[in-house]
């Protein structure tokens, strides 16, 4: 039993926590079908720029207050379709609804400025315009609070979307994409489209060709990013890429390190360690690694895992092809590394027990919470992004090599610093090459109002969220208006006052 399937074009999407319960049925698009949504999108561009951004505003308000009032069933919808842990999927349905308070805002705030001229009787300004049509691909793991930091800035600014959500939450999909047009967004101005990855790509590729793409927009795994942005520089665009992470976790000899495990637990094993911000190594001083281990293993194996709609640290895998993937990341496991956390490995069953389950394992596609102490530097695993609930150990003498073991696996993501020693946590935000960095706080978690986003293996350096995700969807146009009735030529007709250059006290 696979969480999707697809005959043809026909998918059948499941819930992972119990595989017989079908959740949702779509069809899935073709490349000419893809291409159909831009170009739909392309021609109801000029229309939608032309509401005033204000305008623009009040609907992403109106589609905030949607997701307000189905909170609670869009959140179960989320859980049953993707096996999120309820309270995670409420949390993430507040994300949407806080994006689109931020935003709903901003429609009065797309400032221009107006800049002082060189010449007299000439004036300069600056404005903000959309950028045109975007595509937006998401993955499934968070599938509506990832959507809405691409699909509500986007909008407001006067660009028209074609999303392509993961094509296993169809379901999520659907209901998405209601609540955003029953906000008042006008015919063509959002089209959803599911299609699988190699038909996304064709559909992307040719859709550039036909001049029907001005921006794309990314999330997902570093290997297909490089995809993704070697197509889009082709066509002379930068897209927006927010990619994987191997987020770590440093633990100084002077840090709380009851508050440390807390962090560590649920930045490592929340969502079943299926976030791009998931916790990838812990980097514990040697002072404090041997206690710090005890009490993570003791946290781990007394974490209830199981039925995401009962009160759990989290539930199954996102699809089998998660479950098929986090088994071959177990594979990285070296002999001289040492396993905790758990009454078994790999995939929980009534044959391979995990001690205080809450359900049946059976039903679904659970797996065994993984602690794998004694990486180094030379590992495979220490550099691979494996996506599930597995957490490296790590152990450093000083705050160079602490460092070094933040940095070396080339991603730059999420880090976290736990120290009671200020002079540690400004020191590590200066050398830590993560585009966020945690003190005292888990690797996971957003706010609407601050920038997401990565460097290196894990973005190009674009941010989502806050303000900032504005540059991504809209472009800078300067006008000057000269009124003197003749030609002022630039740095050539620029008025000199002469000044005593000679003169000394």
């Amino acid at each position: 039993m696979t969480t999707t399937t697809a005959t043809d074009s026909r998918l059948t999407s499941v819930n992972p926590a119990n595989t017989d319960e079908v959740v949702g049925e779509a069809e899935l698009t073709d490349a000419a079908g893809f291409v159909d949504a831009c170009r739909t999108a392309r021609e109801a561009q000029h229309g939608w720029a032309a509401v005033p951004a204000p305008v623009r505003g009040r609907v992403v308000e109106q589609i905030g207050r949607l997701f307000e009032a189905n909170k609670e069933a869009l959140s179960r919808l989320v859980t049953r379709e993707i096996g999120k842990p309820l309270a995670e999927s409420r949390g993430e349905v507040q994300e949407v609804i806080d994006t689109c308070t931020f935003f709903a805002g901003e429609g009065r705030r797309l400032y221009g400025q107006t800049v002082p001229s060189e010449m007299s009787d000439k004036q300069l300004f600056t404005f903000r315009t959309p950028v045109g049509a975007a595509v937006i691909v998401t993955a499934g793991n968070f599938p509506v609070a990832v959507p809405s930091w691409y699909l509500v800035p986007a909008l407001l600014c006067g660009n028209t979307v074609v999303w392509k959500p993961a094509e296993y939450t169809p379901a999520i999909a659907a209901a998405f994409t209601e609540l955003f047009q029953r906000g008042g967004l006008p015919a063509g101005v959002l089209q959803t489209v599911l299609a699988d990855g190699a038909t996304t790509f064709e559909g992307l590729s040719a859709a550039l060709d036909a001049g029907l793409v001005d921006k794309i927009g990314f999330t997902g795994s570093s290997a297909v990013g490089v995809r993704i942005g070697e197509l889009a520089g082709r066509h002379l665009q930068v897209p927006c890429l927010e990619l994987g992470g191997k987020n770590p976790l440093v633990v100084m000899p002077d840090a709380d390190l009851d508050l440390a495990v807390e962090g560590a637990l649920f930045s490592g094993f929340g969502t079943a360690g299926q976030r791009c911000t998931s916790l990838g190594t812990v980097i514990a001083h040697r002072d404090v690694h041997d206690e710090f281990l005890r009490r993570l293993d003791a946290a781990v194996r007394s974490a209830a895992i199981g039925d995401p709609t009962a009160d759990v640290l989290y539930g199954p895998m996102i699809s089998r092809r998660f479950l098929e993937s986090f088994g071959r990341h177990l594979d990285l496991v070296r002999p001289h590394h040492t396993l905790h956390g758990s009454t078994g490995t790999g995939r929980i069953t009534a044959a391979n027990p995990r001690e205080g389950f809450v359900g049946d394992p059976d039903a679904g596609l659970f797996a065994h919470p993984t602690i794998v102490d004694g990486v180094r530097a030379d590992d495979d695993i220490y550099r691979t992004e494996t996506f599930g609930p597995i957490v490296g150990v790590a152990t450093f003498d000083t705050f160079d090599e602490a460092v070094d073991l933040a940095n070396g696996h080339g991603y730059g993501l999420s880090a976290a610093i736990y120290t009671t020693n200020p002079a540690h946590a400004f020191r590590f935000r200066e050398r830590c090459r993560a585009g966020m960095v945690s003190v005292n706080n888990s690797t996971s978690g957003a706010e609407a109002h601050l920038p997401f986003g990565g460097n290196g293996r894990s973005g190009n350096g674009s941010r989502q969220s806050g303000v900032w995700v504005l540059d991504q969807f809209t472009r800078w146009q300067s006008m000057n208006w000269d009124y003197a009735g003749t030609l002022q030529k630039a740095q050539m007709d620029t008025a000199v006052l002469p000044a005593d250059t000679e003169f000394r006290l």
